[in-house]
């Protein structure tokens, strides 16, 4: 049987179709598995050892048709379930199985606060959507690989030894997703071990601020480790502050104690981190009358208050 899966973006989201992967390979044997997605994010999937071919999009799903109608496949598994993975299922005319993203519940919380979403964490909503082949969540969490020569030694690089620091995970998509820096800096000074910062080149000035205002405690890691890199860089880690970052969802795959900071997005939309590890805490500032504002976030406050990071309590999470 070959079987390709469809989901597109981004980095957390793609992270949390994992055990879809390890369970369709595992379950039905002799299954090939194919996986589409955009190019900027194929180191997610680069690695993955349950994944037999990856078909990449450079800037347009047109582009990856006539390979993907040569494969000929069985099924697909469509998890991204928009206007370009209908133009997939629709050049292989296999039989499809698509995932419901439940966006009129989604609306209603978001515009109105009337929450009709399942309690149910998206990825069990995933294996919803493979029902009609037999396979079950294995319930064994996430997966990220990282090859041999990606893998981060610390002790070189920060002067830290693995297992004697924390990760803070500054950026974000959006910034009302992101923790404000006077919330980082209760955390640098809280924390009872070294930090390595980690972001993009974005976040650079924030890593930066924080790495001079806590000298030989906190390192700047913002822009200067690829994807993977910084992957390892969690692994390694004693626990992990953050917002809901794809991130976020790697430290759940490595098992990791999470401190997830949540502002404009809530855990009811079925993201939180799935499975990790023990004393891992959600941190949100629960009854606000705006929250949640968007499914996704904003560039800045709409209301101009930021309640949501500013309000949350941090003194105590170590």
């Amino acid at each position: 049987m070959k079987i390709l899966i469809i989901r597109f973006s981004s980095i957390g989201d793609i992270v949390l179709t994992t055990p879809v992967i390890r369970c369709l390979k595992k379950q039905i044997p002799g299954t090939e598995i194919h996986y589409v997605t955009k190019k900027a994010f194929l180191p997610v999937l680069a690695h993955n050892p349950y994944i037999d071919k990856i078909h990449v999009i450079e800037s347009n799903v047109r582009e990856c048709l006539p390979a993907l109608r040569h494969e000929h496949f069985d099924h697909v598994i469509d998890l991204h379930h928009n206007f370009r993975s209908a133009q997939v299922k629709r050049a292989v005319k296999a039989k499809a199985h698509s995932f419901n993203k439940l966006n009129i519940e989604k609306w209603l919380l978001v515009n109105l606060k009337i929450n009709k979403l399942p309690p149910v964490h998206i990825v069990d909503r995933y294996f919803e959507t493979l029902k009609e082949l037999g396979v079950k969540n294995d319930h064994a969490g996430l997966d990220y690989f990282v090859a041999e020569n990606e893998k981060v030694n610390t002790q070189e690089l920060f002067g830290v030894a693995p297992g004697n620091y924390h990760c803070v995970v500054a950026g974000g998509s959006y910034f009302t997703k992101q923790i404000p820096i006077n919330k980082l800096r209760v955390i640098c000074t809280a924390s009872d071990k070294q930090l390595i910062v980690l972001g993009g080149k974005e976040d650079a000035p924030i890593g930066m601020q924080l790495a001079n205002e806590f000298p030989g405690k906190v390192f700047n890691a913002c822009g200067k480790l690829s994807l993977n890199r910084s992957a390892s860089v969690i692994q390694q880690a004693d626990k992990i502050i953050t917002s809901d970052t794809g991130l976020m969802h790697i430290a759940a795959a490595y098992k990791k104690t999470i401190f997830s900071l949540w502002g404009n997005t809530v855990p009811e939309f079925g993201m939180d981190p799935y499975l990790p590890g023990a004393g891992s805490q959600i941190l949100e500032v629960k009854g606000l009358s705006c929250r949640p504002c968007s499914k996704l976030g904003y560039a800045k406050c709409p209301k101009g208050h930021f309640k949501c990071m500013n309000d949350i309590e941090v003194k105590g999470i170590f």
